[in-house]
C-alpha cells in the first residue's frame, strides 16, 4: 500500500493555511502533500493538471482518487486515524460539495499565508512557464 497523497494548489495562500492545520492533525505524518504545479504530480495520481487546478485531489493508500470535499474528508480521516469524516461525508455530500466549491472559487479572497510556489519556485516550473500559476 502506498502513502496517501494530497495534491493542492501551490499558488494558493489559503490552501497553504489549510495545509498547516492538516499537518498539525497529522502527527504520524501519514499524508504526503504535493503542489500540483510540480512537474509530474497530477499524472502520478491519475489526474490532469486541469482537474488539479479546479479541486483538491486525494489518492488514498488504496489508490482510489477523490476530489473536492471528499478529498478533504479523506485527508482529515487519515490525519486523525478514523474513517468518521468520510462516513459523515456520505450523508452530507451535497452540502459539503457546495460549500467546498464556494470556498474553492473564492480562495484568493480568503486569508492565507505565503503560497508554496512563492517559497519553493523550483517546485513550480519557471516563472510564467506552463506549470506555474495555473488557476481556475
Amino acid at each position: 500500500m502506498e502513502q496517501p497523497v494530497l495534491v493542492f494548489d501551490g499558488q494558493c495562500g489559503f490552501c497553504m493555511r489549510a495545509l498547516g492545520w492538516l499537518h498539525r492533525l497529522d502527527h504520524k505524518k501519514r499524508i504526503e502533500t504535493l503542489p500540483h504545479q510540480r512537474p509530474g504530480v497530477p499524472e502520478s495520481i491519475g489526474a490532469t493538471p486541469s482537474e488539479c487546478s479546479k479541486s483538491l485531489q486525494w489518492r488514498g493508500s488504496d489508490s482510489v482518487r477523490l476530489e473536492g470535499a471528499a478529498a478533504v474528508n479523506a485527508a482529515l480521516g487519515t490525519a486523525v486515524g478514523t474513517g468518521l469524516p468520510l462516513a459523515v461525508y456520505r450523508h452530507t455530500s451535497g452540502i459539503q460539495e457546495r460549500l467546498y466549491r464556494l470556498v474553492a472559487d473564492n480562495r484568493s479572497r480568503l486569508p492565507g499565508v505565503s503560497p508554496w510556489c512563492a517559497d519553493h519556485p523550483e517546485d513550480c516550473g519557471t516563472p510564467g512557464g506552463p506549470s506555474c500559476g495555473v488557476r481556475n
